[in-house]
Formats: C-alpha cells, sequence, structure tokens
C-alpha cells in the first residue's frame, strides 16, 4: 500500500462533522497526532482501555450503598420505625436504641458489599496494570506499556501465548500466509484454536509492517456484543475500500496461539469491547420461596396492623374508666389534655414501635448465610466430582438453590448433554453402495468394556482423588463464576512458549475419536481404485474414481489444524519430510497388482459369503460404474434392535491383522502420519478426518491458502485454497473451493445436512437415461442408507463435489468480493453467493457419526421420572436419530404411543392437534390409589393402570414453526400435558426458549434447562434454572448457567438430594423464623393488657435487641445448612420423595398459617405460667420479664429441636453455646448496667432470679406446656401419618438388611402396576409405524373424527374405521384421511382387521402441502 504524509490524513480527519457516533465508527491512527492535545485527537470521543467494574468509590459507597439497601421495603420500615421513636409522644424505649437493631443489618450487608467491591477492584488493577507492546512514532518501535495505556487507534503487537488487550483489527501476522490463530477459554471457556486472517491486501505484503506508513481509516459498525458479528471496511486515500469481518477481528481477552507475533490497530478499547460488553455480571433471579417469603411478610404487616389497633382501641376504652383526669396524663401549657381520637393514634403508632420485631428484620440476611453454606456443601460434594474432567459443580446463582427443589418440567438438549459429543466414525455409503464397518463396531464396544472394568476398578481411589484435586477445583470455580463470564481473572500477561504439552490439550483426540478401524471391503475397493494412481499422476489426470473423491472431501472440506504430537498446539504450514520411498512407481504398481490376487485376496474371501466371490477389480469398476451392487454387499449390524438396512451378513467379526499390515507397508510412511494431531472446531470434523487417515487419505498440512494430503500411494498433493464458506446455522453446510493441483480444475466440496444437499443436487438430464437413471438409483440409495443411520441414532453428513469453469469461478468470486466489502445487508448478500455456488451438486455419499450416550442417563431419566418430573428433549438432530436415542435413554418406551407431528400446514397442524387430543383425552387416566413403602398410601401417583395407555409426541422445527405462528400454543401445550415425554427435533435455538417460556408461564410450573453448547444459551437463560454442562462444545453453556455440571448424570443427585434438602431445609427455617418472632413479639402483646395499653415494655431493650441478634439466631442457620430429615441413600432409592418439595409441601398456607397460630399458643403459656406463679407477689416489672423472657428463649429453641431431623456436633455446639451465650450475657448485663434505663435498670435481677427456686420451675414446666401439642402433633405424625416422608424416615432407621428387603418390595409392587396386557404385535421402539402422506392437496376434504368407543390403535376417518397399517420390512404403508398410500403410488381403502388395542403404535403425521 502506498504511503502519504500524515498532515495529508490530518487534514481529512477534522473533515468528520459531529463528535457523536451515527450509525458507524470511524477510527483513524493516533500517529500522526502523538503529542498533542486530548482534545485534538480524532479518536478522542471513543472508550479509553481502563475498566473499572466496581460499583462505589471512597466518596460514593455510602450514599450509594444505603440506597441499594434501601430498595428491601423492610429496611425502609424499620428506618421509619426508628425515626418515630424519636418523637416524644410516640416513642416506646430509648431513641438510640431503636436504632441500633437496623443499624446492625446495614452494617453487615455493607461490609459484604465492601469486600466483594474491594475484590472486583483488586481485579481491575491487576489487568489494568498489565502490559504489552504500543507501537511509538518517536521511537520507530514498540514500546511496553500498561493495559490501561491503550487507546482506540493505536497500533498494538501480542506476540505467542499473550492475552489480547484490546478489540485489534489484523493488519500483520508473522505467519507467511498471513494466519494467526486464537484460543477464546478467557472468552468462552473453548480451548481448541479459532483461525483468524489479516485484512486483505495486507496478507501478501514481502516487507515488514511498518505501522508509520499506514494511511487508511476504518469505518466500521459500533460496538456490540454480538461476538460473531463484525464488519466493515477499511478506505484507502484513493478511495479503494477493503472490507473486513469477524475473520480478522482479535477479541480482547483471547490468547495469541501458534502464532510468534501479530500486531494491527485497536478498533474497540475498554468497555467497548465485545467482551466486556458481554460481561453483564450476574442475572438476578428470584427463587419461588422467596416470593412467596415476600406475601407473607406483607401477612405479618397485616397481623402487626391488627395488633397495633387492639391496642389503640383498648388504650382508648382503659382512659374512658377514668372519671377525671388520671394523674399520669400531663395537660399542655393550656390545661388541655389530649383529645382520644389524638391519643389513639399516637397509641397505635407507638404499638408499632413496640411491636416492630414482628417483622423478622434479620431473616434476610439469614437466608443469604444459609444460602452460602448450602452452596458449599453442594460444591464440596465429591460425588458430582468428574475425575476424568477434574471439575466439580459450580453453583454460579447463590440465590436459588432451593429451587431444585421443586422443578417439575426439564428440557435438555441431547447432543453433548444426553450423549458424550465424542463423535466416532461408524458407517459410510459411497456411491450408493453401503459399508457398515463391523470391525469398527467392535472395537467401540470393546472400548465401552475397558471403559467399565476401568470404572470399576478406579472407584476405591476416586474419594481420595477428589479430595487431593479439591483446591486446584475450587481455583477453577473461581474462575467460572457467573461475574466474570466476559473477564477471566488472568493470571499474568505472558506465559511462556509451551513445549511438549499434554495430549489432552487437543479437543477431540481421544483413543476412542482417532482409532477407526477401516471396513475391509471398502479397504479393497479404495486400494484397487488407489492402484491406477500412479498412471493418473504421471499423465496429470485427475481421478475419476468416486470413491477418491469421497475420501478427498473427508480431508479437504473442514477446518482442521494439524499439528504434531510432540507440540500439539504448533501448527503444521508444511508437509513434512518424508524418507525416499523404498519402493518406485514400478515396484508399487507390482505390489499392488500382488496383493490383488495374494494374501489380502485370500483373506478377505475366507470370511466372506459365496455371493461375495466376484473379483475385486471387477466389483469397483461395477460400483464405480454405478450398477446394481450384489445383495451380498450390504452389512448387518446389531444396534439395539435396529433394523435398517440388514439383508445379509457378509462382514467378518474378527479384524485381518495380516491385511492391515499389508495396507500400511503400502506407503512405509504411517508413522509420519501417527505423529500428526488433528484440533478441530467440532467433534464431527474430526472424526471424518481420523476416518479418512485410517484409508491412508492423511491431511499433513493446512494453511488459509493450501491443504496438503497424502493419498494412499504415497503421492501428496498440495490443493490451492481458493475460498472457505464457513457452516452456518442458516445454510447447514459448508464448502470449500480448491484448485486441484493436476488438472487445476476449480472443485467445489460440500458436505452438509442431507435435508439441505439432497435438494441440492444436480437434475440428471434427459438426454442422457443411462446417467440420469444412475444418478437417481444413488440418490434413492443412498437416501435409504441415511434413513438407516438415523433409525439407528448416527448422526449424518452428505457429502457432494461440483467442479465450475475458470470463468464462472471469477465471475462468482468478484460477486462475493463485492458482498464482502459492503457494510448495509452484507449478511444478505453473502448468504446470497454462497448459495450460488452451492448448487447442482454431484453426490458423493454419506457417512453415520456415532455420538455415544453417557453412562447412567437411562438411569437418571427413569429416576426423574419416578420423581413427578416432565422431561422435554429439543434438540437440533434428525427426527429418527433422536428418536432412536430417545428410546436408548428410556425417555420413550416401547409400550407407549407415539404421536409424530411433521406439517407445514396451519389448518394441518389444527386438524391433527385437535384430533391426537381428543383421543387422547379419552384415555387420559384417572387418578389411580398410591401404593406405599410399608403398606401405606405414600401420597404420589402410581403408574398408570394396565389398560390405560401412555403416550409420547415427536415435532419437528417446521411444526413448531407453525404452532408459534399459528396462534396454536394452547393446543400444542394441552396434547404435550398428557404425553409421556416430548420429544422436538430440527429446533432451532430461538425455539427452544420459546418452548421452555412457554411452559412456563401458561402451565405456571418450575422449569429447568440443561445444555452444553452456545445453542443452548437462550433456552438455559429462558428457564428458571439453567444448567450448563462442561462438554466437547466449550463452556459457553456454563458461563450463561445458574449451575455447571460435567455429566447428565449427576443431575440425579442435584435435584433429588440436595435439591430436597436445599428447599426443605429453607422452607422450615424460614417458617421457623415467623413462629419465633411472632411467638416473642406477641408476650409484649399480652403484657399491654396489664398496663393499661401504654406501649410499656416489661422486658428490658437491650434484652430484647440481644434476643433476636445473638441468642436466637445461630441455631437456625445451622439448621438450615446442615439439616437432614432424610438420608441421601433414602432419597436416591425413593425418587418420589422429591414430590413434596414440587407440591410446596414444605412451605404453603397451611404450614404458614398452623406455625402463627402455634406462636401464639406458645406465647400464651409463656406469659401466663409466669404471670399465674407470681401474682399477688412484689416483685417489680424488669424480675416479671426477665422469667418470661428467659422461658420464651427456651421454648423457642427447643421448638427447633423438635424439628431437627438429624442431629450433628455442629447442631449440639450451637445450641448448647446459645444457651450458654445467654447466661454469660444476661449476667455480665445486669452485673453492670447500674443506671442503663433510668430510671429503672435491670441490675442484679438475674442474678436474684437465678437465686430463687421458684425460676427454675418456671423454667422447666413453661416449655413443657407450650411445646406439649406441637411435640404430641410430631408423635402421631410419625405413627399414623402416611405421607411417603415419614415412611422413608422410618426405614431410614432399618437396618441394611430389612431396609433393601422393604425397598425391594417397593420396586416390584411398582413394576407389577406398570404391568400392561400382552402385545403380540408390538411395534419395536426402532421400527416405527407411520402413518404418513406424502402428498395432499390443501382443498381436499380432511376431517377426522373420534369414536369413543373404538381403541386408540385405530382411526375413524371421514366415518370408516381403520386401524394401523401392518408392519413390515419393506416399505411402511403411509396412512392419511381415509386412504392408504402403498410405496407404488397406488391408494387403497384401509381394513378393519383387529380390534384389539396393540400399545408400541408410532402415530406419524408427516403432511407435505403442495
Amino acid at each position: 500500500m502506498t504511503s502519504v504524509a500524515p498532515e495529508s490524513l490530518a487534514a481529512g480527519v477534522f473533515r468528520r462533522t459531529g463528535a457523536k457516533e451515527d450509525k458507524l465508527r470511524t477510527v483513524f491512527p493516533n500517529l500522526p497526532f502523538e503529542g498533542h492535545r486530548k482534545k485534538e485527537l480524532p479518536n478522542r470521543d471513543y472508550d479509553t482501555n481502563i475498566i473499572k467494574t466496581t460499583k462505589y468509590t471512597l466518596l460514593s459507597f455510602l450514599p450509594k450503598n444505603l440506597f441499594e439497601q434501601f430498595h428491601r421495603f423492610a429496611n425502609i420500615y424499620f428506618v421509619g420505625l426508628a425515626a418515630l421513636n424519636f418523637v416524644p409522644v410516640l416513642n416506646a424505649f430509648q431513641p438510640g436504641f431503636s436504632l441500633i437493631p437496623i443499624c446492625v443489618i446495614l452494617a453487615i450487608t455493607a461490609i459484604k458489599d465492601a469486600w466483594e467491591d474491594f475484590r472486583r477492584y483488586t481485579a481491575d488493577k491487576e489487568i489494568n496494570n498489565m502490559s504489552c507492546l504500543i507501537y511509538t512514532s518517536t521511537l520507530k518501535d514498540y514500546v511496553e506499556k500498561c493495559w490501561k495505556d491503550v487507546r482506540v487507534g493505536d497500533f498494538v503487537k501480542v506476540v505467542c501465548n499473550e492475552i489480547i488487550p484490546a478489540d485489534i483489527l489484523l493488519l500483520h501476522s508473522s505467519d507467511q500466509n498471513g494466519i494467526c490463530y486464537i484460543e477464546t477459554a478467557n472468552l468462552d471457556g473453548e480451548t481448541n484454536l479459532k483461525q483468524r486472517e489479516v485484512v486483505r491486501s495486507f496478507s501478501r505484503v514481502e516487507t515488514p509492517f511498518q505501522p508509520e506508513y499506514f494511511n487508511g481509516k476504518i469505518i466500521c459498525e459500533k460496538p456490540n456484543n454480538d461476538l460473531n458479528r463484525f464488519k466493515g471496511y477499511l478506505e484507502t486515500p484513493n478511495s479503494k475500500k477493503i472490507g473486513f469481518n469477524k475473520e480478522n477481528l482479535l477479541l480482547r481477552g483471547c490468547t495469541i496461539r501458534n502464532t510468534e507475533e501479530a500486531s494491527g490497530i485497536v478498533v474497540y478499547a475498554g468497555h467497548e469491547t465485545k467482551a466486556m460488553l458481554n460481561n453483564s455480571g450476574p442475572r438476578y433471579k428470584r427463587s419461588k420461596l422467596e416470593r412467596r417469603l415476600n406475601i407473607d411478610i406483607f401477612f405479618c404487616v397485616g397481623l402487626l396492623v391488627v395488633m397495633c389497633l387492639i391496642g389503640a382501641i383498648g388504650n382508648g376504652i382503659w382512659q374512658t374508666q377514668f372519671p377525671e383526669l388520671p394523674l399520669f396524663e400531663v395537660p399542655d401549657e393550656n390545661g388541655n389534655s389530649t383529645p382520644p381520637a389524638l391519643a389513639g393514634f399516637y397509641m397505635f403508632l407507638t404499638m408499632i414501635i413496640l411491636l416492630q420485631i414482628l417483622i423478622p428484620i434479620s431473616l434476610y440476611v439469614t437466608i443469604e448465610f444459609v444460602k452460602l453454606g448450602q452452596v458449599f456443601f453442594i460444591n464440596n460434594d465429591l460425588s458430582l466430582y468428574d475425575e476424568h474432567t477434574d471439575s466439580r459443580v459450580q453453583c454460579r446463582a447463590l440465590n436459588i438453590t432451593e429451587d431444585l427443589g421443586q422443578i417439575q418440567y426439564i428440557f435438555s438438549d441431547k447432543t453433548g448433554t444426553l450423549t458424550e459429543n465424542k463423535m466416532v466414525f461408524r458407517r459410510c455409503t459411497i456411491m450408493g453402495t453401503e459399508f457398515c464397518h463391523q470391525e469398527n463396531a467392535l472395537r467401540l464396544a470393546a472400548h465401552g468394556e475397558a471403559d467399565s472394568d476401568e470404572e470399576d476398578r478406579a472407584a476405591p481411589r476416586r474419594e481420595l482423588r477428589g479430595r487431593l484435586k479439591q483446591n486446584h477445583g475450587k481455583q477453577n470455580q473461581k474462575n467460572l463464576r457467573r461475574c466474570h463470564s466476559a473477564r477471566a481473572y488472568y493470571t499474568g500477561q505472558r506465559r511462556k512458549k509451551s513445549i511438549g504439552l499434554v495430549d489432552s490439550e487437543v479437543a477431540f483426540s481421544s483413543p476412542l475419536e482417532t482409532d477407526v478401524t477401516p471396513d475391509k471391503k471398502l479397504l479393497k475397493i479404495v486400494r484397487e481404485a488407489t492402484a491406477q494412481m500412479d498412471t493418473w499422476c504421471m499423465d496429470g489426470q485427475a481421478s475419476d474414481s468416486s470413491y477418491i473423491d469421497f475420501f478427498l472431501a473427508l480431508v479437504i472440506c473442514n477446518t482442521v489444524i494439524v499439528s504434531t504430537a510432540t507440540e500439539p498446539r504448533q501448527r503444521v504450514t508444511e508437509p513434512p519430510t518424508l524418507k525416499p520411498s523404498t519402493y518406485s512407481l514400478e515396484k508399487l504398481h507390482y505390489l499392488l497388482q500382488k496383493l490383488k490376487t495374494g494374501k489380502i485376496s485370500q483373506a478377505w474371501t475366507s470370511n466372506q459369503s459365496n455371493s461375495d466371490q466376484s473379483s475385486g477389480t471387477k466389483k469397483a469398476q461395477a460400483i464405480a460404474d454405478g450398477t446394481e451392487p450384489p445383495e451380498g454387499s450390504w452389512c448387518e449390524v446389531e444396534s439395539n434392535g435396529a433394523s435398517g438396512g440388514c439383508i445379509e451378513k457378509s462382514c467378518s467379526s474378527r479384524i485381518n491383522m495380516e491385511s492391515k499390515d499389508d495396507s500400511q507397508g503400502i506407503t512405509g510412511e504411517d508413522h509420519v502420519g501417527s505423529e500428526l494431531c488433528y484440533e478441530a472446531e467440532s467433534p464431527d470434523e474430526a472424526a471424518l478426518v481420523h476416518a479418512a487417515k485410517a484409508y491412508n487419505f492423511t491431511l499433513l498440512s493446512r494453511t488459509s491458502e493450501q491443504v496438503t494430503v497424502r493419498l494412499p500411494q504415497g503421492a501428496i498433493l498440495t490443493f490451492e485454497v481458493l475460498r472457505t464458506l464457513a457452516f452456518d446455522s442458516a445454510r447447514k453446510r459448508m464448502s470449500v473451493v480448491v484448485r486441484h493441483p493436476l488438472t487445476k480444475e476449480v472443485v467445489v466440496y460440500t458436505k452438509g445436512a442431507d435435508s439441505v444437499i439432497m435438494d441440492l443436487l444436480e437434475t440428471p438430464s434427459r438426454e442422457h437415461p443411462e446417467e440420469e437413471k444412475k444418478m437417481k438409483r444413488t440418490a434413492a440409495k443412498t437416501q435409504k442408507h441415511l434413513d438407516w443411520y438415523a433409525k439407528d441414532g448416527l448422526r449424518t453428513l452428505c457429502i457432494a463435489k461440483k467442479v465450475i469453469s475458470e470463468d464462472a469461478y471469477e465471475q462468482w468470486s468478484s460477486f462475493r468480493l463485492e458482498a464482502e466489502t459492503a457494510i448495509d445487508n452484507k449478511d444478505e448478500m453473502l448468504l446470497e453467493t454462497a448459495l450460488n455456488l452451492e448448487t447442482n451438486l454431484t453426490l458423493l455419499g454419506a457417512t453415520g457419526i456415532e455420538d455415544r450416550l453417557q453412562e447412567g442417563v437411562p438411569d437418571t431419566i427413569e429416576a426423574l421420572r419416578e420423581a413427578g418430573i416432565q422431561i422435554w428433549v429439543l434438540t437440533g438432530d434428525k427426527q429418527e436419530t433422536a428418536v432412536n436415542i430417545a428410546h436408548s435413554c428410556k425417555l420413550l418406551d416401547q409400550k407407549d404411543i407415539i404421536y409424530t407431528i411433521n406439517t407445514d400446514s396451519k389448518e394441518t397442524c389444527e386438524s391433527i392437534l385437535d384430533c391426537t387430543l381428543e383421543e387422547v383425552l379419552q384415555y387420559a387416566p384417572a387418578r389411580p390409589a398410591s401404593t406405599g413403602v410399608l403398606n401405606m398410601n405414600v401420597g404420589f401417583t402410581s403408574p398408570p393402570v394396565a389398560n390405560c395407555p401412555t403416550f409420547g409426541l415427536v415435532i419437528d422445527g417446521r411444526t413448531l414453526s407453525v404452532v408459534f405462528q399459528g396462534e396454536l400454543q394452547m393446543k400444542f401445550l394441552e396434547l404435550a400435558k398428557h404425553c409421556r415425554a416430548v420429544l422436538c427435533c430440527r429446533a432451532a435455538p430461538l425455539q427452544k426458549s420459546q418452548i421452555v417460556k412457554l411452559v412456563r408461564d401458561k402451565l405456571k410450573v418450575m422449569t429447568l434447562s440443561i445444555g452444553d453448547g452456545a445453542n443452548d444459551v437462550n433456552m438455559i437463560q429462558a428457564a428458571d434454572i439453567g444448567i450448563g454442562i462442561s462438554g466437547q462444545e466449550g463452556m459457553q453453556a456454563v458461563m450463561a448457567s445458574d449451575f455447571a455440571i460435567s455429566r447428565f448424570e449427576y443431575l440425579k443427585k442435584l435435584l433429588l438430594v440436595h435439591g430436597h434438602w436445599c428447599y426443605t431445609r429453607l422452607a422450615k427455617m424460614i417458617i421457623y423464623f415467623f413462629y419465633k418472632n411472632v411467638a416473642y413479639v406477641n408476650l409484649l402483646f399480652w403484657y399491654q393488657f396489664f398496663c393499661g395499653f401504654s406501649g410499656e415494655s416489661m422486658i428490658d431493650y437491650w434484652m430484647m435487641i440481644f434476643f433476636n441478634l445473638f441468642f436466637t439466631s445461630v441455631p437456625p442457620i445451622v439448621f438450615g445448612i446442615m439439616d437432614k430429615d432424610i438420608s441421601a441413600e433414602m432419597l436416591l432409592d425413593l425418587p418420589p420423595l422429591y414430590k413434596s418439595g414440587q407440591n410446596s409441601e414444605g412451605y404453603k398456607w397451611s404450614t404458614f398459617w398452623i406455625a402463627m397460630l402455634d406462636a401464639f399458643y406458645q406465647s400464651l403459656a409463656c406469659f401466663f405460667v409466669p404471670y399465674f406463679t407470681y401474682k399477688d407477689s412484689d416483685i417489680d416489672v424488669f424480675s416479671f420479664g426477665t422469667p418470661i423472657n428467659t422461658v420464651a428463649f427456651f421454648t423457642i429453641l427447643l421448638h427447633l429441636a423438635i424439628e431437627i431431623k438429624t442431629w450433628t456436633l455442629m447442631h449440639w455446639a450451637t445450641m448448647a453455646g446459645s444457651i450458654l451465650f445467654y447466661f454469660v450475657v444476661s449476667l455480665a448485663y445486669c452485673a453492670t448496667c447500674v443506671t442503663c434505663n433510668a430510671p429503672s435498670n435491670p441490675y442484679f435481677i438475674m442474678e436474684m432470679q437465678m437465686a430463687d427456686p421458684v425460676f427454675y420451675l418456671v423454667c422447666f414446666i413453661t416449655p413443657v406446656i407450650a411445646l406439649l401439642p406441637r411435640y404430641l402433633f410430631r408423635i402421631m405424625q410419625g405413627t399414623f401419618s402416611q405421607a411417603l416422608v415419614i415412611e422413608a424416615r422410618k426405614l431410614d432407621k432399618l437396618d441394611k438388611h430389612n431396609k433393601e428387603k422393604v425397598l425391594r418390595q417397593w420396586r416390584i409392587n411398582l413394576r407389577s402396576s406398570d404391568t400392561t396386557s400382552p402385545r403380540s404385535d408390538m411395534s419395536s421402539p426402532l421400527s416405527p409405524r407411520y402413518i404418513t402422506a406424502n402428498t395432499i392437496n390443501q382443498e381436499a376434504s380432511f376431517s377426522l373424527e373420534t369414536d369413543n368407543t373404538r381403541h386408540p390403535g385405530k382411526w375413524k376417518v371421514n366415518g370408516a374405521d381403520g386401524p394401523l397399517p401392518p408392519q413390515s420390512g419393506q416399505m411402511e404403508s403411509e396412512h392419511n384421511c381415509g386412504l392408504v398410500v402403498t410405496s407404488d403410488g397406488n391408494t387403497d381403502t384401509p381394513k378393519d382387521n383387529s380390534d384389539a388395542f396393540c400399545l408400541g403404535h408410532q402415530r406419524s403425521f408427516s403432511i407435505m402441502t403442495i
């Protein structure tokens, strides 16, 4: 790029009108303005790179913190009462004393907030003072400065393993191809490398980059938080525009990898960077219990008002009994007394001040302490620790732990959540021929058995290892807190270059994924096809074999980064130097010919059936020509009962090691391939590259401009990469445009979802009927194989290619360049150019990749089902794949009647929903009787009875769009409510969140979403509780979640055990707090009946303050943190125990008001027993109040002791400590307080009371009388109650043998109640019966009627009964609207051949409207 003088650049800077940004941001380099004043700088209006995440300063802390705390109604309430107490006519206590409780609460909260803000300040200071290299024109070099000194327009250089300080537009890279690799772990948790490119026209500059000669200006979009969007252009002085996008932007917080150095210009700094804009801080969620708590607070306020009104009215009545002005009533200066109405109003306010503790001021602080303790125990549960990933459960939202115990609906992703997201190459089809790879299936089975054995051996060591790794886990937990989601705490500015890192740092590189055993038949065909490649290479001709193109597409069409085993994070840009081959071309050709007729043929022939003994060469030629393959070429694979594609067994179950050795001996260079590591952005890409490598198509190196591949015979081809069209969710495919090194043809390799690739295939020409027939046959067979793969639960991808002319490519490239430089409608233009290129494709084949089910998923889903939780799976995978996985994980059962709805017509969808709902409602089960564990009613719904079927619903994304756009949500929701499971396939991320919000808002239920990928973030954030799984797809789901776990099976204990405990503990603690305050404040209320409702107190005010703040504050906290009403083992063995939380049995209206009534009764006992004891005595007021205060203290603590279900050392210590602390403080206070409350004071009152035997008698009798009803109630409840929770506590007390015996009998009863009628004609879940209509006229009559007397196995369509079509191994009959559409296209009226109800049916409505 030519240079211009800085003066000319400066002249153009100030022609910019206005100081504010409009729609775009214009960035000028700062170098020409070094030394100028700030107001003369061109980028002065943009943020600096200083970050500040603190909320306060030294001056603003006190007012701002108080302002935030006064957002709580309780704080305003108590401050207002304290202010009223300063009014002389209203004060019930000394004015200063009334401020003590609220000041203590505000001070504790302020200290906590100050500590948290100080930690943020320390982190900000550390980051702002990290060093980086900034170019200065004075020294003509980069100098080291702090991050806080970086400005928009500065040129910054970052070196390998250094963290990027700001959002930088990449202008230079030490890589010769202008590539820079970054690791975004600090941003989204993903450790796999991502590629960034230098802006076009800067990448090929041969001279070193010199910032002072940069003469352009940058026009880009305004700062936003979209990490996947960045567009703009660089304008040169001659008005030439050079476009750039997100691939040219280095984001703040990422780390440079595999690149010695990179430099560019800062476009966003500080809080305007995308990382900081995504750091919105923690999302505050209010738990269901907290919302209920706020309502009960208002009930307490209402109760307080009633009591104060009674006091005011009572005072007025009492004063009317005096015929003259009483002596204690002091008149004003005019001799007038206070009017009765005004005196009553004054007394009302005085009573509010006196009884203010009825509102639990310390409850909110106590709840925070309890939740912190609960989170601590959840985080340190070793059974939730994953040894393989060295990770534990993370509680990222501290205020909704109790919601874990009230979940009613779970919405789960499939890939990576229910499955491992470890993609393993399983099968493939090439040009219509299917290769089953049975040897690879056997390898995977052996691998699974080895994993199980290893798991058994590692179990005894897991607890010890977990403890040893506890500290490390805490450090990981610190880095993943929600408030640090977009800005991790960086431990240092520069990390030393990593050398010899362990293989585990390379994603998707486990032996399960990398070791692929080739199919022997395909290996033979590939070997024979490559035998001719010597001639092709010498003649400069491309291969005409579809098999070669198929594997070349697997190797080329991806973004896999090649590194070495010794340095797995160091990219390979050049093919390794190979040793000279010991074979000449003639010898290689001779060897191949020998292998054709030698050992390999003998080894293969000995394992094949007689129908597969034809010549390998002829078979390869026949397949390449597209002729019909023999029946024996189809393979049979045993996969959970799947029946797709099984015609004849022809694959050996034994791996022929001799043939494997011979195949490796062809090249003599396999040691080079074994030293390579492949790092991919997705596990699918890595699986396909490893599969190609198994057939000796080895990816040696990759840059942005070329890909080097080693072919099976040892030849190395370097393809020039012309364009890469990355995968996106709109196109659902990716393409790579390359130039063939031999023929110089422009070839487009494309891979993607079969739903889109099959529609993009070229239309065969009618001029060549043979070719047309061949292409149609290939497409039909491939589609059949894809259906088989999907039914086997495999993820499918189609592979295709296209050869275009040079002129066509040049024309397309110009359009693409124009789209890349556009600002407006850039995304639409890029999509349009991609669609123009990816048409008229030639189908090569398809692949089936297995995503293995996670260990423990079926048991977890079964347990959650027993707990009364409805589970929905929302996935973007194919319908058949998702249904297969749903059966494997027990989400769907063989007995379920499954309704599959696929349509894009609103009218059709509405009719189907109405018809299906009508049938489902006919068989909706009445609420059956419950079955207890100890032959008692346990209070939970038992499984359906024999004659009542269960239903499942499968719906695709297309139909979901119709449901939401056609206002059919309520009908869909009504149908889904009656289904045992709901499976939403091909669902977009937005649709997932819409479904969660629909169920949450319309059904008013507690929802939980769980996922592992970025596409699950919306769903996770929409639910009441979001759980992220730290899996193979990075940490974006974890960053957006409330809780994070490493495996789906941990959800079982997290909900059934910790969820139950957290809810039960907190609910009981809150109820106890309300009881405690009401019982104590009523003592003062009863005293008003004996003091003329004057607002006086018989208890010293300091003792009243200490009572709630210190004497009775610690035991409830320990109770809320550590109490266990039921053991963890019992909660896991009896999942229905979880329903107590779903039904809010621990905290509901009846529980609250019973506690209030109990508090009133106990206060009566605590007041009147001492009253009648000391009646007619000469004791003073405080001597009367001290025993009342003491017996109330004992009663309240013993009440808590009755509620505690599991006594630990901590419980005993806090109880004993509270009693000891009460007497120590009381004795010390009474001994030292001579004139504390003049004219009266509590001096030596406690000492005198403890010297009186009557005091001890009162302290013993009163709590017994007060607590006797509650104690008897608990005894009766434990003896005669039929609640499952009570029965579980009884089981906990049994010995292990008897406990297991009772539980075993309960499970037998449960299974017997779930037994249905015999199913002689039950369909396999993997071979569903489909009722489909491929074509239907919109104007055709469509009416579905139901008959109340018929079985659900039949439809009454247009007045005629018809059963489901019989199952067969051929193409299923298709049924719709009274017609059966057979495979040959003829239509017949269905015959009613059976009236028997047959479970296992799968109803599928697949309406494709013309």
